[in-house]
């Protein structure tokens, strides 16, 4: 149905049709009833500046004649003699109109968006009221109608002003409209992009520093080949080479992995995003993980300072980690505060929640790789990595990270990550942050 609609003489039909049944309400600016003025002029007008691919001078001549034959139809009908020769005479002024209209409107079809909506509206005023002349001229030369009255021009100026202001009120409400879903659409598009690109993120980092545990395991395992070779172990050291070399092999396929996974990244762009936008993708989609989990939880933003930075990616997958971990710790309902504060030269970003908090016996170890107090159903511990990703991404930064207490008087934990300024503003390439090979 859709598909049957975005035909080109559909559309048109459906102006010509609309145009004509909208004209049938109408005033009379004259005392004689043969000069009429009716909604289809701002229908038409409407219609044409939402369908800009239109051709317009052939929509205008077939809402002519359709508005023709209508209004033509109609005066026979109020006639008791059937005069079809001056219902023709009487209204073919009518269909001059629309064709003159989409004429002089055609020049202007690719400036709507362009024009400031007060001159657009000036602009077409003089369109209407020109075709409103070239209307009457008709009239005046095949009926013998006065079209010299300067009332009536006067008249025919103010309704032109009046409804072209109209219609562009009404064209710029529907454009605004339609900004904002599309705003909205890219936003969650953009919010979805970001999610991928924070968990690729925190996995290429992982598999850059596996990369170097696997450098630091063959160099070792060579080591012990030469040493079993020298001591004579010929059978124990050819095996242990197998084994250097296979993991050599390894090493190889993870630079391969990693190269290809580093091009997402598009370091040739100078991508930039502000920390108050990195802040704002978190929540919302950490907002969408509460609710998934049942729970009722407000996220509070207090934000003293926002720059842009090259490093958005780093900083929106550490925020992540922690508000997820501050919606996990939080029962069925509660709070979490986000602050983000400049204290001399470095941004702090501090993620507080109301939930059981973090036993100081333990604060330290929840950074260590494979710590975990998450178990599913069948008593499977989790992976465990999410801390450890974030010490070691906001490390990656020169900064550092802490945990307390949450606020005073209250129960919680509070994450405080600080990162210098000046790393964040440094617009150099992401790949930096991995480190060099």
């Amino acid at each position: 149905m859709r598909n049957w609609f975005r035909n080109e003489n559909v559309q048109m039909s459906a102006v010509a049709l609309a145009t004509a049944v909208g004209a049938q309400f109408r005033i009379y600016p004259f005392r004689e009833d043969v000069f009429r003025i009716g909604l289809g002029v701002s229908i038409f007008l409407l219609l044409l500046m939402i369908l800009p691919n239109l051709p317009y001078l052939k929509t205008g001549i077939t809402t002519g004649a359709a508005s023709f034959a209508f209004q033509t139809g109609d005066w026979l009908l109020q006639q008791h003699d059937w005069a079809i020769l001056e219902g023709v005479l009487n209204n073919i002024g009518a269909g001059m109109y629309y064709i003159v209209f989409a004429w002089m409107l055609s020049k202007l079809k690719y400036r709507f968006n362009e024009l400031q909506p007060l001159l657009l509206g000036g602009m077409i005023a003089v369109i209407d009221f020109s075709s409103n002349l070239v209307e009457l001229l008709f009239r005046g030369v095949l009926v013998g109608s006065d079209i010299f009255s300067i009332r009536g021009w006067l008249y025919l100026l103010v309704v032109a002003c009046l409804r072209s202001y109209f219609v562009i009120g009404l064209y710029s409400s529907i454009t605004v409209r339609q900004m904002r879903l599309l705003h909205a659409e890219q936003e969650k598009r953009m919010e979805q992009m970001l999610s991928v690109d924070s968990g690729l993120y925190g996995e290429v980092f992982y598999l850059k520093k596996s990369m170097k545990t696997i450098e630091s395991i063959a160099a070792d395992s060579y080591e012990l080949y030469r040493d079993l070779r020298e001591q004579g172990l010929g059978q124990y050291s050819q095996r242990m080479l197998g084994i250097a070399q296979q993991i050599h092999e390894v090493k190889k396929d993870s630079q391969r992995i990693l190269a290809g996974l580093l091009k997402l990244y598009d370091n040739g762009k100078a991508v930039h995003m502000s920390v108050s936008e990195v802040i704002h993708f978190a929540i919302r989609g950490n907002r969408k993980y509460g609710e998934m989990l049942g729970k009722r939880i407000q996220i509070r933003v207090q934000q003293q300072m926002d720059c842009e930075t090259a490093y958005y990616i780093p900083l929106l997958t550490v925020v992540n980690n922690l508000l997820a971990n501050a919606v996990e710790a939080v029962d069925k309902s509660g709070t979490i505060d986000i602050r983000v504060l400049e204290r001399g030269e470095n941004l702090h970003v501090t993620v507080m929640d109301s939930g059981k908090g973090i036993p100081a016996a333990k604060r330290e170890v929840i950074f260590e790789p494979g710590y975990t107090t998450k178990f599913n159903e069948a008593g499977i511990a989790a992976t465990g990595i999410g801390l450890s990703h974030v010490r070691d991404i906001v490390q990656s930064l020169g900064g550092s990270i802490t945990v307390s207490d949450g606020v005073e008087g209250e129960q919680g934990a509070k994450f405080d990550v600080c990162i210098p300024k000046a790393k964040l503003l440094k617009s150099s390439e992401m790949h930096d942050t991995f480190g060099s090979e």
